[in-house]
C-alpha cells in the first residue's frame, strides 16, 4: 500500500494565481490588483438553465493524489532538481517502458522547485535561442552591460511566449520559427535600474525587445536538436517601433485618427503579444493582450473598461514619446489590443492589424476552416469575467501559392462576423454550489450560443448591438459583449480546435474573485468559487461545423492537487494523473493528445508542461512532461512527432530579484543573468515523443 504525502506547499506572499509581484508589475500592469473592468450586469450561467437533461452516469469513484513521480533530465550541468516528496505512477520496472496513450507513454516528471528544464528520463534538450543572440546581419554579441536598441532590433526578444515552427520549401532539415515577445522587465534587465528614472537608452532598448521574431533553425539528423541559422534572408525582427497597418471594419475610423496619424490606418510598433496561431495559408496571428498598461492619464471617458490607469505608468514611456500619453493622444490606445498577422515567408511584408477580429486583451487567435474553405478564428479575453469570442470569415481561402492567392487570403480576415459566446448550464442552480462537487448528471454540462456582434464587409459594416455603430464594437468589442449579455468567464485564454476531432478547447487559467461578495458566483460553466487553479471545457460546434452558431459544452477538466474533491480529469481515476494548476497556452500532438502548459502554479512546484488524452480509455490522463527553472513560465509549446518545443519566459522573475541579485542562473550557469529562452526536447534514442 502506497503512503501518501504531501504536496510541495504554496509559497507565502504570492499574488493571485502564484505570480511573483515581480511578473504582475511588468507583465500585467497589476491587473489583479485593480477593480475588476466587468462590472456589466449580465447573467451567470445558472440563471438562464433551462431545464435538466440527465445524460451520463456519476463520475466513476477516484481515490486520492497520486502523481507522476520520477527524475528527469536536467538541462544545466550540475544541477540536481530538487524532486516532490509525492508518489504515483512511477516508471515501469524491469525494463518495461512507460505506459498511457499513444504518445504519452514517457515517465512524467514530478513537481519539482529545479532552477532547470526537467525533462523525463530518456529525453534531451538543448537552447535554440535566447534573448540577446543576434538574428539579424551585423548585429553584435549579447552584452548586457553595453545594450543599445540598435544592437537590440538585430537579437531576439525578451520574453519568449508564442512559437510557431513553419516548413521551408527547398530547405530540407529546416524550419522558420516565430516567437512573440510579449513583455519587459526593466529590472533583470538594467543593472542599476531605477524605476523611476528610466532613460532613454533603456526605454528604447525595451521598445526593441517587444515584438516578433522570426528565425531560421536547423535540425540535427541525428538527434532533435535545433539551432539558429545565422543572417538567413528570413530572419526578421518586428519592434515597438516597427510600423504596423491597420485593416479592417474600424481602419480609418475617427476613433483611430491620431496627430501623427490623422489616417487612423497606421501605427508603430506591437505590445504585450501574448498567445497566437497560424493559419492555413502560411502566415502567424498574434494577440495583443495586457497593451492597456503602456498608456498613461487615462480617464473614464477615454478607458471604455479596458483599465487603463489614471496616473502614470511602470514604465515611464510617456515620458519619452507623447503617444503613451493618454492626455495628449486620446486615441493611440484603441490603435492596440488586436490580433495581428504577420506573413514571415516575406521579410519585406507589413503586418497587419486586423480590427474585424476585435478589440480586447487577446490571449491568442487560433484557426480552422469551415467545410466551404472559410477562415473561422477563435479568440479569448484574458480578464476575470470577460468573454470568449469568435470570427466567421466571409471569404474563402484561395489554394496555391501564387502571388493572386497570396494577396487574396492576406484579405481573409477583414470581412466576416464578430461573436461572443453564451453559455446555459443543463442543471438546476442549486446543484452547483461552488464547491466542484458534480451534480447529479455526473457532469458539468450544457449549450451555448453564439451571439452575434457585427459584420463586415467590403462595401461596409454592420453592428448587430443595439445602441452601439459598427466602429464602436470593433473597437469596444467588451462593450459589445457586455450589452448582449455573454457570459463571464474565469480568465478566458488559449482556444484550440483539435485537429483530429473538431471539438474546441477553452483555457481558464483562475479567477480568485469567483464567488466573492459582489461578483459573479460560480455557474456551470465555471463550477468552482476562488478558482485559483482553472479549469478547461470541451465545446462541440452543432454539426461539427466551424461555422455553426451553437454548440454543447462540458468541463473537460478541473485543475488542482487530485487529493482535493473539487479537481476533476474527465473522469479518469485520480489516483493515475499529476497535479496541475493554472493551465494557459494548449497544442495537439500528431496523436490528437492535448499538451497544456502553465501560468502561475499554485501547488508550490514550478510552472510545467502537461500531457493529455481527450479520446479512448484513457481519456483524462493527464502526465507532467517537463518543469520549468525558477520564476518561469511556459509558453508556446509545439509538439510535433519527434520533438517538442517550448519557451521558457521569464526564469528569475521572483520577488526581490534584480540584476545585481539574481534569482535564477538558468540558461547560461553561474554568474550570468538570467535569460528567456526557446528549448527543443527529444527522445535520447531518436524515437518519436511519448510512442
Amino acid at each position: 500500500m502506497r503512503k501518501l504525502l504531501p504536496l510541495i506547499g504554496t509559497p507565502s506572499g504570492s499574488h493571485p494565481g502564484g505570480r511573483s509581484a515581480l511578473t504582475c508589475r511588468f507583465r500585467c500592469g497589476d491587473a489583479c490588483f485593480h477593480e475588476v473592468p466587468n462590472t456589466s450586469s449580465n447573467e451567470y450561467v445558472g440563471d438562464v438553465i433551462t431545464g435538466v437533461l440527465a445524460r451520463r452516469s456519476v463520475l466513476r469513484a477516484a481515490a486520492v493524489v497520486g502523481v507522476a513521480a520520477t527524475t528527469g533530465a536536467a538541462a544545466v550541468a550540475g544541477a540536481h532538481p530538487a524532486q516532490a516528496a509525492i508518489p504515483g505512477q512511477a516508471r515501469a520496472a524491469s525494463g518495461k517502458k512507460p505506459s498511457g496513450a499513444r504518445g504519452l507513454r514517457f515517465a512524467p516528471v514530478a513537481p519539482n522547485t529545479a532552477d532547470t528544464v526537467t525533462v523525463p528520463d530518456g529525453y534531451r534538450q538543448n537552447v535554440v535561442v535566447r534573448w540577446g543572440d543576434p538574428i539579424l546581419r551585423g548585429a553584435p554579441a549579447f552584452d548586457p552591460e553595453r545594450q543599445t536598441a540598435a544592437a537590440q532590433a538585430g537579437q531576439f526578444g525578451y520574453n519568449n511566449d508564442f512559437l510557431a515552427l513553419l516548413p521551408l520549401r527547398g530547405e530540407p532539415h529546416r524550419q522558420l520559427l516565430v516567437a512573440n515577445h510579449e513583455y519587459t522587465d526593466e529590472v533583470l534587465m538594467f543593472r542599476g535600474y531605477d524605476p523611476e528614472n528610466p532613460t532613454r537608452q533603456q526605454v528604447e532598448v525595451a521598445w526593441a525587445a517587444h515584438g516578433l521574431s522570426a528565425v531560421v533553425v536547423e535540425e540535427d539528423r541525428k538527434t532533435g536538436k535545433l539551432t539558429v541559422v545565422p543572417r538567413h534572408h528570413l530572419n526578421r525582427r518586428v519592434t515597438a517601433t516597427t510600423e504596423f497597418r491597420l485593416t479592417g471594419p474600424a481602419a480609418g475610423s475617427d476613433l483611430l485618427k491620431t496627430s501623427a496619424d490623422p489616417s487612423g490606418r497606421r501605427v508603430l510598433g506591437t505590445l504585450n503579444n501574448c498567445s497566437g496561431g497560424t493559419t492555413p495559408w502560411g502566415t502567424t496571428l498574434h494577440g495583443e493582450e495586457n497593451f492597456n498598461q503602456y498608456f498613461a492619464n487615462g480617464s473614464r471617458a477615454t478607458d471604455k473598461r479596458y483599465g487603463i490607469g489614471t496616473g502614470a505608468t511602470e514604465r515611464k514611456w510617456e515620458r519619452f514619446d507623447q503617444r503613451f500619453d493618454i492626455a495628449r493622444e486620446p486615441n493611440e490606445a484603441h490603435r492596440f489590443g488586436y490580433v495581428v498577422e504577420f506573413d514571415p515567408h516575406d521579410p519585406s511584408s507589413t503586418p497587419r492589424k486586423r480590427t474585424a477580429l476585435g478589440r480586447f486583451k487577446h490571449e491568442g487567435a487560433t484557426v480552422r476552416l469551415t467545410q466551404d474553405g472559410r477562415p473561422v478564428v477563435y479568440s479569448g479575453d484574458d480578464e476575470r469575467f470577460d468573454y470568449f469570442y469568435k470570427f466567421v470569415g466571409s471569404k474563402r481561402m484561395q489554394k496555391g501559392a501564387s502571388r493572386a492567392a497570396r494577396e487574396h487570403n492576406l484579405s481573409l480576415l477583414d470581412e466576416g462576423t464578430l461573436y461572443v459566446a453564451r453559455l446555459t448550464g443543463d442543471s438546476p442552480a442549486a446543484e452547483i454550489d461552488g464547491s466542484g462537487k458534480l451534480p447529479a448528471d455526473g457532469e458539468f454540462d450544457g449549450r451555448g450560443e453564439w451571439i452575434p456582434l457585427a459584420t463586415a464587409t467590403a462595401k461596409g459594416a454592420v453592428s448587430h448591438v443595439a445602441g452601439m455603430t459598427a466602429e464602436e464594437v470593433f473597437v469596444f468589442t467588451r462593450l459589445a459583449g457586455d450589452k448582449v449579455g455573454a457570459t463571464k468567464m474565469d480568465r478566458p485564454e488559449d482556444i484550440e480546435p483539435s485537429p483530429h476531432t473538431g471539438k474546441v478547447y477553452v483555457v481558464l487559467t483562475n479567477n480568485s474573485n469567483r464567488g466573492k461578495a459582489g461578483y459573479a458566483p460560480a455557474d456551470e460553466a465555471n463550477p468552482r468559487n476562488a478558482n485559483k487553479h482553472g479549469h478547461i471545457l470541451e465545446l462541440t460546434e452543432r454539426g461539427n461545423k466551424a461555422d455553426a452558431t451553437r454548440f454543447d459544452w462540458s468541463v473537460f477538466l478541473v485543475a488542482g492537487d487530485p487529493a482535493d474533491p473539487s479537481t476533476y480529469f474527465a473522469g479518469f481515476p485520480k489516483e493515475h494523473v499529476s497535479p496541475i494548476s493554472c493551465p494557459d497556452n494548449v497544442a495537439f500532438d500528431p496523436h490528437g493528445n492535448l499538451w497544456i502548459s502553465t501560468d502561475g502554479n499554485q501547488l508550490g512546484s514550478h510552472d510545467g508542461l502537461f500531457g493529455v488524452a481527450v479520446k479512448g480509455d484513457r481519456r483524462g490522463e493527464l502526465k507532467q512532461f517537463l518543469t520549468m527553472p525558477t520564476g518561469a513560465e511556459t509558453c508556446g509549446p509545439i509538439v510535433q512527432e519527434r520533438r517538442v518545443v517550448v519557451a521558457v519566459q521569464h526564469p528569475g522573475e521572483v520577488d526581490g530579484a534584480s540584476v545585481e541579485q539574481p534569482a535564477s542562473t538558468w540558461p547560461d550557469g553561474p554568474g550570468r543573468m538570467p535569460r528567456p529562452a526557446v528549448v527543443a526536447v527529444w527522445r535520447a534514442d531518436g524515437s518519436d515523443i511519448g510512442a
